[in-house]
């Protein structure tokens, strides 16, 4: 890996520019093939697998409104019937994939609510729809069920009933606890709802609050920060997730520069951002919090786990359902239709809703494992030994190097161990474990 790469991927004070930045997967997605539905079915009619966990998500895509910078498929023109019709679909998709030889007998380890909103939905809703999930594939061996909600769609009967279906993991979508920056980001809730469904969640007693933040919201300042993390130490969640604000291309802030022919983001740049993160970081741990991740930090590292997050990065099966929802299944990535209308004529067909997929090769998967747990601040040598034969310090010999030439990575026993300054800049680090092919290429 030459320096002038690293050069070039870890340069500092960098405008913020259009442009996916987050590393969520490998390879890339803009490698994900579409009509690729014949790879999947091969793929779920093999025998299940021994000591492979096994997740679920279902993405909720309904909205109050949509926020300025969100780039998932979000809705907020469906009515009850549409909501209704949307959530039926989803349990019929489940029940194929139910029936596969892949999936059939196996039960979730972990399952996960993401959106969207997945607390848009009504009491009722939210009990009818676990219902059928739990009939097609029991929970009662899932170790965490993670749900995502917007402070202002919550109400204590809600909450209450977030928890009776089992949600283990409650994720506020605070962002800021500004209501000007809420507002002028195009976000729904306002900050005195935040402070009611916090109470709210507390009271009821869920085994783990996360509440999510951004750092450089357009007009963020460092005052307004600052004031982010005090107000978050005081709430003491068990885990705090923190992302740099980026604007893909599917964005309205995005639309607005391409409208203006501007190119540069109307939001902090990155060397900012960065130092925003480390400024919460390092105020976090003051409060007896432990960074566990290049996003996140924890009260109690012993209690407090994200088993979404770690068994995906070990190469976990996931069944992804809805809408535009991702799936790994036997080492193939395939994605849902990204329509609304297509995905449920998909699925009304009877026919698996596969928009694109690619089935990766054994250097890949060992390789999107490494770049994935590498965002954890820490690698097991022997892990990747014993899984893929492979001897990471030989076989990336070059980048490992060169980062640690330049003081952000070192070697204690097994571990490979990334610094404080490597983390915060992860995202762009990480294209230099890509394979030739899969570099300098668009990620979505």
């Amino acid at each position: 890996m030459k320096t002038e790469t690293f050069d070039r991927l870890l340069a500092d004070g960098d405008e913020t520019t259009a442009g996916n930045y987050f590393v969520a997967n490998y390879p890339p997605f803009s490698f994900w093939q579409k009509d690729k539905a014949d790879e999947v079915q091969r793929a779920l009619a093999q025998p299940a697998p021994a000591g492979v966990p096994l997740g679920v998500y279902f993405h909720i895509p309904f909205c109050r409104k949509r926020c300025h910078f969100c780039y998932f498929r979000v809705y907020t023109d469906k009515n009850a019937d549409e909501i209704k019709g949307y959530l039926e679909l989803g349990m019929r998709e489940l029940a194929r994939y139910a029936a596969t030889p892949r999936i059939a007998g196996r039960k979730p380890k972990f399952v996960y609510f993401g959106g969207g909103t997945p607390s848009y939905l009504s009491v009722a809703q939210l009990a009818a729809l676990t219902e059928r999930m739990k009939a097609l594939l029991p929970w009662d061996e899932a170790e965490e069920v993670a749900f995502e909600a917007e402070p202002g769609t919550l109400t204590e009967a809600k909450l209450q009933a977030i928890r009776d279906i089992g949600v283990t993991r409650l994720s506020l979508g605070v962002e800021n606890f500004d209501k000007h920056l809420l507002e002028i980001n195009g976000r729904a809730h306002r900050e005195d709802e935040i402070y009611r469904a916090y109470d709210f969640a507390r009271k009821i007693g869920f085994p783990q609050i996360n509440i999510d933040l951004i750092a450089g919201m357009i007009e963020e300042t460092d005052a307004n920060w600052q004031r982010n993390i005090a107000k978050t130490i005081e709430f003491q969640p068990d885990s705090v997730t923190i992302y740099q604000m980026e604007i893909p291309y599917n964005t309205t802030i995005y639309q607005q520069m391409r409208a203006e022919g501007k190119l540069v983001a109307p939001v902090a740049d990155w060397q900012t951002k960065r130092r925003w993160v480390d400024e919460a970081f390092s105020a976090l741990e003051r409060a007896g919090y432990t960074v566990t991740s290049a996003t996140t930090a924890v009260r109690d590292p012993q209690k407090t786990k994200f088993l979404y997050r770690d068994l995906l990065w070990q190469g976990a099966d996931l069944l992804g359902l809805g809408v535009a929802s991702f799936s790994h299944v036997a080492g193939v990535h395939f994605q849902n239709l990204p329509d609304f209308e297509t995905y449920t004529a998909a699925v009304r067909r009877g026919d698996l809703p596969i928009g694109r997929a690619l089935v990766t090769t054994e250097e890949e998967r060992m390789i999107r494992e490494l770049i994935l747990q590498l965002k954890l601040g820490r690698v097991s040598q022997s892990y990747f030994r014993e899984k893929f034969g492979v001897v990471v310090a030989e076989r990336f010999n070059q980048q490992l190097a060169e980062l640690t030439r330049r003081g952000l990575l070192s070697e204690q026993g097994d571990w490979l161990v990334l610094t404080r300054e490597a983390l915060l800049k992860i995202d762009v680090i990480l294209h230099a474990f890509f394979l030739p092919q899969h570099q300098n290429a668009r990620y979505t």
